[in-house]
């Protein structure tokens, strides 16, 4: 199991939130993070997954985003916690299309600006974990610390 660390420790130690995550195998691949206190998206630039430090591309995203961002990641939010309840079921996740017409809406709107840009950043990620609920309205229960990639 992971280590768990302290809010405030982490934001001592130059971490900072982890404000959606977009995909997750064996580890975040894209999302929507703090750099220095400003909102950016993160992709995984190093597909070779065996490999540690990861490297991610990093790019800014506007406060227009942010929102958008924020607000789609609340609805998947508040589906996985009726879904961890047993209430739904994973056929009901908002993802599989057709099932929640914001969702879908915002899927279609933000999917271009997921995309790196060619002026993108490579980026070095150290994870930490905060012991919270894995998924939250306000993010997540990992946090990153950046450093220059190659």
């Amino acid at each position: 199991m992971a280590e768990i660390w302290g809010e405030q420790q982490l934001i001592d130690d130059g971490f900072e939130r982890v404000y959606a995550e977009l995909e997750w195998y064996d580890g975040p691949r894209d999302g929507l993070v703090d750099i220095d206190g400003v909102a950016h998206y993160f992709q995984c630039h190093d597909v070779d997954f065996s490999r540690a430090p990861d490297e991610y591309l990093v790019w800014p995203a506007s406060q227009v985003l942010v929102q958008l961002e924020r607000e789609q990641w609340a609805i998947f939010a508040r589906w996985n916690a009726r879904c961890e309840a047993g209430t739904v079921g994973i056929e009901s996740h908002p993802g599989h299309g057709g099932i929640d017409s914001r969702y879908d809406e915002l899927t279609a709107l933000l999917a271009p600006h997921r995309k790196a840009p060619a002026d993108a950043r490579c980026l070095v990620a150290e994870w930490r974990f905060d012991g919270g609920a894995r998924y939250r309205l306000d993010g997540l229960d990992y946090w990153v610390r950046w450093t220059p990639g190659r």
